[in-house]
């Protein structure tokens, strides 16, 4: 019985191993460590790339700025703090947006960066589109989110 679990415990690390030897180099995702390693898809060097990027802590500003081969993110909506406060703030941010003015709409342009000088168009912008905002009743917080996002 010792043979044949030992035996696949060895199978199973082959087959592991092969796995991640056939994967590529998409698995040490992007930062400083996958220009310094590019190319390079064997194990060691993944591990290499992964931890250059742990040590330095550059993926972060790749992410944010779209360099170190990572792709910046396109879309308000996968900040997570906006989807919440969306989600738990949809009437009172409806009646902020259908009034062109309240705290809700206020603390919406803040999570969304809009800087100060430009609130007061951002807020004329989905007053005057409220219809294309919130599009039914039963609208969805991640709908009002992706509508919003096509007006700017």
């Amino acid at each position: 019985m010792r043979r044949i679990t030992g035996a696949l415990v060895v199978v199973c690390f082959i087959m592991a191993s092969a796995s991640v030897c056939l994967a590529g180099q998409t698995n040490t995702g992007c930062g400083l460590g996958s220009i310094i390693f590019k190319g390079q898809d064997a194990l060691l060097f993944q591990v290499l790339a992964v931890t250059t990027n742990g040590t330095f802590g550059n993926q972060t500003f790749g992410i944010s700025s779209g360099t170190l081969n990572c792709t910046q993110p396109s879309k308000i909506v996968s900040n997570e703090r906006i989807n919440t406060y969306v989600a738990d703030n949809m009437d009172n941010l409806a009646n902020d947006i259908a009034r062109g003015q309240g705290e809700y709409l206020n603390t919406l342009a803040v999570l969304m960066d809009v800087p100060e000088v430009s609130r007061t168009d951002f807020y004329a912008r989905l007053q005057n589109n409220f219809s294309l905002i919130y599009t039914s009743p039963e609208i969805k917080s991640g709908d009002v989110l992706r509508n919003i996002e096509a007006l700017m």
